[in-house]
């Protein structure tokens, strides 16, 4: 009798020790797999470096088509200035658009916008190099945007 005893009370605590064993692996498992950081994210704009994740705009997009109307005659376009030394001509590849700036940081005072596939003239970058001067063409409007939100188009 005294080993049918023995067995019961080992085969006991032998069960509770199994169940607290296993769900103290289940737990720490658990806790392990939430415990890891998410990769971080990259947005274009926050370096110079990373290309904009902005749709392309195709050749069809770009070119007007053979079934629209007339365009204007060349007369249309105003005298363009010559651009300024180290300037060119790109366009906004950041699908939302971009914030124009003041001065050439985030809390700088917002003094404009620009759109998705705008023509823009790149007049110079900061210091850094995580911002760009801009003009909007066809306009007198200069302002800051950040840099890597843009590219340039052969004219």
């Amino acid at each position: 009798m005294l080993s049918g005893l023995t067995k019961f009370i080992l085969g006991f605590f032998l069960a509770i020790a199994v169940l607290i064993g296993g769900g103290a692996a289940i737990a720490l498992y658990f806790m392990n797999r939430t415990g890891i950081p998410p990769a971080k994210p990259v947005y274009s704009n926050d370096s110079p470096s990373v290309k904009a994740q902005a749709p392309k705009a195709t050749q069809a997009q770009l070119s007007p088509s053979s079934t629209s109307t007339p365009t204007e005659s060349p007369k249309a376009t105003p005298t363009a200035k010559p651009l300024p030394s180290g300037a060119y001509r790109g366009r906004v590849t950041w699908a939302d658009g971009l914030s124009l700036r003041s001065q050439p940081n985030q809390e700088a005072e917002r003094i404009g916008g620009v759109t998705f596939n705008q023509k823009i003239i790149v007049l110079e970058e900061s210091g850094d190099k995580g911002w760009q001067k801009i003009r909007l063409e066809g306009s007198e409007q200069e302002g800051w945007v950040k840099a890597g939100n843009t590219e340039k188009v052969d004219e």
